[in-house]
């Protein structure tokens, strides 16, 4: 079973640990989060728990979305985020989720939107080589060959070519959270994860810690 909850990205900043190293961390704002629904395998066939964060005006959203809020008694929820598997135990709606979910010491798999790169070349989007600069070459920054002339005489699915990278749905498994900050709703999470600043995060309990 794991444990879940939504955040937003901060931003990076570095602590000192208790033995003097230096470590960078990921600042994730974690507010409150509403418990909107709970599936069983009774109901739906599997557990998860739906959470939902941010209050939004109830203008902005349709009646089915108002009527599934209001079974939690709160507010329509700009990101609402579902986590499989997740521990039910006295879990119910409208129940709140708080920082203090996860422990110092938690290993955690973060889930985001990558960064938006916009429309790319071959050497940025999949790291490949250049060709020289000089002495009559004409090969710089192109992506190389493009197959063979004669037979298939076409371009195979799957070639490496120049097109729009970035915001991605990626995951960073295994990172560890260094310090939960209940006072003010903060996670600080060893090293990087996905995302701008101010981009939804989902961090869950990590699936590979204990291989």
């Amino acid at each position: 079973m794991t444990k879940g909850i939504l955040g937003k990205k901060v931003g990076m900043t570095q602590i000192f640990s208790e033995s003097g190293e230096l470590v960078p961390v990921t600042v994730v704002e974690v507010k409150p989060n509403v418990v909107l629904q709970v599936k069983t395998v009774e109901t739906d066939g599997y557990n998860s728990v739906q959470l939902g964060i941010e209050d939004k005006r109830e203008v902005l959203s349709n009646k089915p979305a108002q009527g599934h809020v209001k079974k939690a008694n709160t507010a329509p929820k700009r990101f609402i985020r579902e986590f499989r598997d997740a521990e039910l135990g006295d879990v119910e709606v409208g129940n709140e989720v708080l920082v203090d979910t996860f422990a110092e010491g938690d290993i955690v798999d973060v889930t985001g939107t990558s960064k938006g790169k916009g429309f790319q070349g071959v050497i940025k989007r999949h790291g490949q080589s250049r060709g020289p600069e000089t002495h009559g070459s004409r090969y710089h920054r192109r992506p190389g060959s493009m197959g063979m002339a004669t037979h298939p005489a076409r371009v195979f699915k799957g070639k490496k070519l120049a097109g729009r990278m970035g915001g991605d749905r990626v995951t960073v498994q295994n990172l560890e959270i260094v310090r939960v900050d209940t006072e003010r709703n903060v996670l600080l999470i060893k090293g990087n994860v996905p995302g701008a600043k101010k981009s939804l995060v989902q961090i869950r309990t990590a699936e590979k810690a204990d291989k």
